[in-house]
């Protein structure tokens, strides 16, 4: 089964832009979507695969540059701003403010695609990154609440004789309990588990 195409969405208050957007984006084989409003694109349910969104700066009532400060707090889509009224000002908010690229009409379609395709790898690898910390959280829940500790004890650097002594147990229980952690967080070495660890956010004991 073949993975799901990207998706662009574009919003845009100019139908003739988006008609032509919507040429460009599908001669190089994307899905898109189409909004004259970001009211529009906020009552569409969005698909759960890559994506991204061409927004224009300028449009009725909220401005782009608003709406990508608000989208922020719900969302990671990566943006594509394009203007007929940039500035120096606008561009360095908008960049500084996470997004992918500011273009200013006219711009050359190429542009346009190369920012397109660069927001559209940086969506799949955000959303690679977040299954498989979802996947690390989904086994470091199966440990107990010992082999946690152990866990712990091992990626700061303890050797099993210190862990050991250090939660009051025997160096044998400790290993038992070192080999049960590598396998059920499918840990192939222990720079495996410390990389593990590091990705959950956990914190090293002292």
């Amino acid at each position: 089964m073949s993975d799901p195409l990207p998706i662009v969405y574009v919003i845009d208050d100019d139908a003739s832009v988006r008609d032509a957007l919507r040429s460009l984006i599908r001669s190089v084989g994307l899905q898109v979507e189409l909004f004259g409003s970001i009211r529009e694109f906020l009552n569409k349910q969005r698909a759960d695969v890559p994506s991204c969104l061409v927004l224009d700066i300028r449009l009725p009532g909220k401005s782009g540059l608003d709406f990508q400060r608000e989208l922020a707090d719900v969302s990671h889509l990566p943006i594509i701003f394009i203007t007929g009224h940039g500035d120096i000002a606008m561009t360095v908010r908008a960049m500084k403010a996470g997004a992918v690229e500011f273009l200013t009409k006219p711009f050359r379609d190429q542009d346009l695609l190369d920012a397109i395709q660069l927001a559209l790898d940086r969506d799949e690898k955000r959303r690679r990154q977040d299954a498989e910390v979802a996947e690390l959280k989904r086994r470091w829940t199966s440990l107990t609440p010992r082999e946690k500790e152990v866990l712990a004890l091992v990626v700061s650097g303890r050797l099993n004789k210190q862990v050991a002594a250090e939660i009051g147990i025997s160096e044998i229980t400790a290993k038992v309990h070192r080999a049960s952690v590598m396998r059920k967080m499918q840990a192939e070495s222990l720079p495996d588990l410390v990389r593990m660890a590091a990705s959950l956010g956990l914190p090293e004991s002292k």
